[in-house]
């Protein structure tokens, strides 16, 4: 069994690889983003089958921290696109016209 979990743990390496060669070609921050986003995903999802294949809990830990980071990540993200978005929008910036 635990041959089988390794392989799958390879498996999801080598697709998020994959994936991360796709994201990371994309012309703006919120395929980066994303590319963040995968790699956390396929981290925490890597870790957590290498943890049960090989019985440590240090591995879990690490993948629910991974998780947690990921997350905030996402929500950094997003704050900081809703405050650049008010700034262009807010109102008493004129720009001067001959």
């Amino acid at each position: 069994m635990a041959e089988f979990l390794l392989a799958a743990a390879a498996f999801v390496v080598l697709t998020v690889a994959l994936g991360m060669l796709r994201v990371m070609r994309g012309p703006g921050d919120a395929e980066r983003l994303m590319a963040a986003q995968l790699l956390g995903t396929g981290g925490v999802a890597a870790l957590l089958l290498l943890g049960v294949a090989s019985a440590e809990s240090a591995s879990l830990d690490v993948a629910l921290t991974l998780a947690l980071l990921a997350a905030f990540a996402g929500f950094a993200f997003v704050k900081a696109q809703s405050s650049a978005a008010q700034e262009d929008q807010t109102p008493g910036q004129h720009e001067d016209r001959p």
